[in-house]
């Protein structure tokens, strides 16, 4: 069953972010519909809030059946027998004492012979269980990386997110591997990552924009460089896909168009690649960077 809840404030990011804290959920588990753009007025006057419908799932209630009484056998008893009628000028006669069968001499029973009881089978000593070893868990191995030949463009791109991640306070290591012609993946490996991919990945992005950045000032043809770690950006595709179809069943269940939170360029491409070949759903996008948005619409 599904039920909404409208929410205000100063931007529709905070007006989401209200609603989500006063339910309790997620941004995945619920679809926002824009109700009204934030209007900032003239000097304070006829300014209006940003406001947001949020549309959430929440389980049907279960209906407990009330236990059948039992009927009672007094009831069914007097129903069913029938009533005696009487009939005018005949008296009735009355009923006659039932007299009891004399009891019958039952004939002598032989005395009981016990036949003598087979003496059983002795138990056969179980031989004692031997204890199963645990079998050993297996590890995953840990991935080899061929260090980068002297000035090469692998060389130069370590060098650099070396240099940016030890001013940013971090112990990681990059590993740069070229993947295929002019582009080149880079994996930072180390303990406590979390912070260096961000919220939604937002300072992974910003360290593999400086790279691009720097790697392509003054080099013929452009290097492209994807950085990541964790395997963030494959996690984040598949949850990204999975979030798109969720959003598009309840687009076509509603037949109303939904807009999606901003997001980045790249995640916009995988949003449009996830739902390009669904039917009667097309996708489009909205809005200035850094709140570019997609929109999921139902068409027939």
């Amino acid at each position: 069953m599904e039920k909404t809840i409208v929410s205000t404030g100063k931007t529709i990011d905070l007006a989401i972010e209200a609603a989500l804290n006063q339910l309790g959920l997620d941004r995945d588990s619920v679809s926002v519909m824009v109700l009204q753009q934030a209007k900032t007025g003239f000097l304070g006057f006829g300014a209006q809030p940003a406001k947001v419908q949020l549309t959430y799932e929440v389980p049907d209630p279960v209906v407990e059946k009330a236990p059948e009484k039992p009927k009672s056998a007094l009831g069914s008893a007097s129903r069913s027998k029938p009533k005696a009628t009487a009939i005018p000028g005949v008296t009735p006669e009355p009923p006659k004492p039932e007299t009891p069968n004399p009891p019958k001499a039952e004939a002598p029973k032989p005395p009981r012979q016990d036949k003598p009881k087979a003496p059983r089978p002795e138990k056969k000593a179980e031989a004692p269980k031997i204890p199963r070893e645990p079998k050993p868990e297996k590890k995953a191995e840990p991935k080899v990386y061929v260090p980068a030949e002297a000035g090469s463009t692998e060389e130069k791109i370590e060098v650099f997110i070396k240099g940016l991640l030890e001013h940013m306070g971090s112990q990681a290591v990059p590993h740069c591997v070229k993947v295929e012609n002019n582009t080149y993946k880079v994996d930072l490996v180390g303990d406590d990552l979390g912070y260096l991919i961000g919220r939604r990945g937002d300072t992974l992005d910003a360290i593999q924009h400086l790279a691009n950045y720097t790697i392509n000032r003054g080099v013929d043809g452009h290097v492209r460089v994807n950085v990541d770690a964790e395997c963030y950006r494959e996690k984040r595709e598949d949850s990204l896909r999975r979030y798109a179809r969720k959003k598009a069943q309840q687009v076509l269940k509603a037949r109303r168009r939904t807009t999606l939170e901003p997001m980045n360029a790249y995640e916009r491409h995988v949003i449009h690649a996830a739902l390009q070949d669904m039917d009667n759903i097309t996708t489009h996008s909205t809005g200035v960077e850094p709140n570019r948005r997609v929109v999921i619409e139902y068409v027939r």
